[in-house]
């Protein structure tokens, strides 16, 4: 009896993008094309691709396409808040999910940073031109920052989430239509037959939160009352910001029966300084808030909101940057529309 010893079968070869290709029934050209990202190729080729590089487990070689591209195939994520704040805001968590499908489409690479010092700043803006990303994606810039001005400067493509309160005519952004979203909340109000009608504000360093400033303001004028600043309590898009504003509104003007917070996340935190002042919501203060987060539909009483695209806004943004990327000339704003969402709040 003879015995012959097997040698170990090796590590299977990685799919190639010509084994993409034959199975998707395309040319390498065209298998290429789709998992770059570009656009000139027809749906059905597309959807073969892609389903064919997700079945036989494809995955480009980044670090060869580097050297002949010159790109990175990588975008930033960049939000300009702690931690914490990103973290418990469910704005900012749609807006990745949303961004990263896209990407991954792609079959690019998304680069997540919070940074909200001027050293994180100084920090970035050096990794970015250093050629480590191809653009960026810049959420919940506050103030006349020029962060976006410096990264362009460097060769950066950016997108900004929201209307920049510095130099708008020069830098790509993608915002939801805020003012006519605070109006409209603060219209049911007043046809309601509220008559204190105040508002919790966002952050006035933000375009957020003076837009949806301007749309209250706008909605109390056109009924025939004067704007009056004792009803306007300014607070931050956070719960706790929401809490703060909210009993100082009720110290200052007691007779308050109806409330625009202008996110959903300060609504609750108003909610809950109502409540604890012994008054009830909504018979004797209504409260609509903006953006339509998950709990929203959930606490007690549903709350009354704002619903803006979030996934359309992240998805928006990421197309519009690679656009730039290729090389293309888009529209550099886009303002996409919102609609109320009546619960029992309001």
């Amino acid at each position: 009896m003879s015995t012959r010893t097997v040698p170990p079968k090796g590590p299977r070869a990685a799919p190639t993008l010509e084994e993409v290709a034959a199975r998707a029934g395309v040319s390498r050209a065209t298998a290429s094309r789709v998992l770059r990202g570009e656009t000139n190729v027809s749906e059905r080729a597309r959807d073969a691709v892609r389903a064919a590089a997700s079945e036989i487990g494809y995955s480009p070689n980044h670090a060869a396409r580097s050297l002949v591209t010159g790109r990175s195939d990588s975008i930033a994520f960049l939000v300009d808040e702690t931690e914490e704040r990103m973290f418990s805001d469910p704005f900012f968590l749609g807006m990745l999910r949303s961004a990263h499908e896209v990407l991954a489409a792609a079959g690019m690479q998304l680069v997540f940073t919070v940074a909200s010092r001027e050293e994180d700043h100084r920090r970035f803006v050096s990794y970015a031109a250093g050629g480590h990303v191809d653009g960026v994606l810049l959420m919940s810039l506050h103030g006349r920052d020029e962060l976006p001005q410096r990264l362009e400067e460097a060769g950066v493509p950016t997108v900004l989430s929201g209307r920049p309160l510095l130099g708008s005519a020069d830098l790509y952004y993608v915002d939801a239509d805020n003012v006519g979203g605070a109006r409209m909340a603060t219209e049911r109000l007043l046809a309601g037959g509220r008559r204190q009608v105040a508002t919790v504000s966002g952050p006035l360093d933000m375009c957020a939160g003076q837009d949806r400033l301007d749309g209250y303001r706008a909605a109390i004028e056109a009924g025939g009352a004067a704007y009056d600043e004792s009803l306007v309590s300014v607070g931050e898009f956070t719960l706790a910001g929401g809490y703060a504003a909210m009993t100082r509104l009720l110290e200052r003007r007691p007779d308050v029966d109806a409330v625009f917070a202008a996110s959903d996340l300060a609504a609750l935190g108003a909610i809950r300084a109502i409540q604890q002042s012994g008054r009830s919501v909504p018979e004797d203060v209504a409260v609509i808030g903006f953006d339509d987060i998950p709990d929203a539909a959930h606490v007690d009483p549903p709350l009354t909101t704002v619903r803006q695209p979030v996934h359309e806004l992240g998805a928006t943004m990421t197309e519009l940057l690679l656009r730039r990327i290729r090389g293309e000339e888009p529209t550099p704003a886009t303002v996409l529309p919102v609609e109320l969402v009546v619960r029992a709040s309001a």
